[in-house]
């Protein structure tokens, strides 16, 4: 990096900072968590993509595709469940949660099932998403120190510090604002990669005709994961239907952005969207990691530089000897929006989590402009919780991407189950949610340590089902009073034909591009 891309550097963290600082009139903590439940489906749309398609994403993905053992093209199945999530969001809990007007999703939780059910799952939502993110840092802030030359903790201190200082001030908006600018990076940075690797390469025609073929399978029907194999079909399927039902609609990080939505149509654009939109982008990603992967094998030299147990290198050692000063500059700033994507989205969300249970604890109630000081002393206090997290964190799994989502594949399937029982069954009471959750939690983690044939997508679909099943009986044994009040906003809402014909397509979309993937990418041999 030189001078010039270091400006680009500080102009841009000029800029996040002038975003915060617009957006610091917050009168009440519907404007500061919820935006004023006034955005739209673009920025909204851009800021969910953003925080799950973040720098791990922009690292991690194209190593697994290029570069990492038993890796490829592969990774795009994990897209496959996206569409039917949205849907199944679409109709079974995000209206519920809509309609009920709340700030934390956790406080549905409690007027369903009481304190206790609210607060477990609340603690685990805080535990886990903070621990996940400071991953995020540390993995972006250890690249940036190895390979840019910008030394860790500084990497970190930038990171933490511009971001907590950009998202205590201006709330919901300057997250999701700053994350729409990020995702544009983003996307731009992959193009780059991509196509400054095949033009080092010789073009399209040496890509297809070097393109190592072992990489292209994407539908591994021959493989259910129960055995130490991974990546097949029925997984990725199955548990990335129930990972994503649960990261965009019970998670606080997304499911925030749809309750900041304007209304209810503006929900459902939302989530039709991030059906159709993601698997483009996904695409995009994992044909830079193809392209990029081949140069390298192509390129010993360049090899070399990349150490056998750190593929997350491959993309950032790139951009230092091959991009140009400027455009080098642009993807560092890339990469830094990334982890402050996740770090500003988290912060906040933590914060309307933390500070809504420790009123709801005490009995509470706080005049707007004093919730309002208080939520940007709870963003500053758990910003410094995961930037401190961060610096000690470590590997768990070959490429960092991985490591992220197999920490969520732990609680995933448990959480999604508890708002669906809330939602959906009526008898359920939180004896049995309680019971259910922690079972389901136990179960993964015991897979986890002990069963590790078992693929870790699978965690998130096994831990849904022992979660419901162990509640509804404890439920049936155990009688209690239901504890949801009259009014409630429970049941099943609308199917509408048009998206589920347009989501379903998707699916199906996608699996005959997954299909043809050997075929497109393989024409060249």
């Amino acid at each position: 990096m030189n001078t010039f891309d270091y400006a680009i550097v500080v102009g841009y963290l000029g800029v996040l900072l002038g975003l915060g600082y617009f957006f610091k009139e917050q009168n009440s903590k519907t404007d500061y968590f919820l935006g004023g439940r006034e955005m739209g489906v673009f920025p909204l749309t851009l800021s969910t993509m953003a925080t799950q398609l973040s720098a791990i994403s922009f690292i991690s993905a194209p190593a697994f595709v290029g570069l990492r053992e038993g890796g490829g093209m592969v990774w795009l199945s994990y897209e496959f469940g996206v569409p039917l999530a949205m849907l199944f969001l679409m109709v079974y809990v995000l209206p519920a949660l809509y309609r009920s007007g709340v700030v934390s999703i956790y406080d549905y939780l409690e007027r369903r099932f009481g304190m206790s059910t609210r607060l477990v799952i609340s603690v685990v939502f805080q535990v886990s998403r903070a621990f996940a993110t400071g991953v995020t840092i540390y993995a972006t802030a250890l690249i940036l120190d190895s390979v840019m030359g910008i030394p860790f903790y500084p990497a970190i201190s930038i990171i933490g510090v511009i971001t907590i200082i950009y998202s205590l001030q201006g709330g919901m908006k300057a997250v999701v604002w700053s994350d729409t600018i990020q995702m544009i990076l983003i996307f731009f940075g992959v193009l780059m990669v991509g196509g400054y690797a095949l033009v080092n390469l010789g073009g399209v025609d040496a890509f297809l005709a070097n393109v190592d073929t072992q990489r292209l399978e994407v539908l591994r029907t021959d493989s259910l994961g129960f055995s130490g194999d991974e990546w097949g079909l029925l997984p990725m399927i199955f548990g990335g239907f129930v990972l994503y039902a649960s990261y965009y609609g019970c998670d606080q990080t997304q499911a925030q952005r749809t309750l900041s939505a304007k209304s209810e149509q503006t929900v459902r654009h939302i989530l039709l969207a991030n059906g159709l939109a993601r698997f483009p982008i996904v695409f995009l990603y994992c044909t830079a990691g193809l392209i990029l992967g081949t140069f390298v094998t192509m390129t010993p030299e360049f090899m070399a530089k990349i150490p056998p147990d750190r593929p997350d290198t491959m993309v950032p050692l790139f951009i230092v000897n091959y991009l140009p000063h400027g455009i080098i500059g642009i993807l560092v700033v890339a990469l830094l929006a990334a982890a402050m994507s996740s770090l500003s989205s988290v912060v906040n969300s933590l914060s309307a989590v933390s500070l809504e249970d420790y009123l709801r604890l005490t009995g509470r109630e706080l005049e707007q402009k004093t919730y309002v000081f208080w939520s940007r002393v709870t963003v500053f206090v758990w910003g410094i919780i995961i930037v401190v997290t961060s610096i000690f964190a470590g590997d768990i799994a070959p490429t960092v991407i991985e490591a992220i989502n197999k920490i969520g594949s732990v609680f995933y399937g448990p959480i999604l189950a508890i708002f669906l029982l809330a939602i959906l069954f009526n008898k359920v009471h939180a004896t049995g949610a309680n019971i259910g959750l922690l079972t389901g939690v136990g179960v993964n983690v015991y897979l986890w340590l002990f069963q590790p044939q078992i693929f870790w997508l699978w965690w998130n679909f096994i831990g849904c089902v022992v979660t419901m099943t162990v509640a509804l009986v404890i439920s049936a044994i155990r009688h209690e009073e239901s504890t949801a009040p009259p009014g409630l906003d429970q049941g099943v809402g609308h199917w509408y034909k048009g998206e589920t014909i347009v989501l379903v397509g998707a699916f199906v979309g996608m699996l005959i591009v997954g299909a043809l993937v050997p075929v497109i990418f393989g024409s060249g041999q």
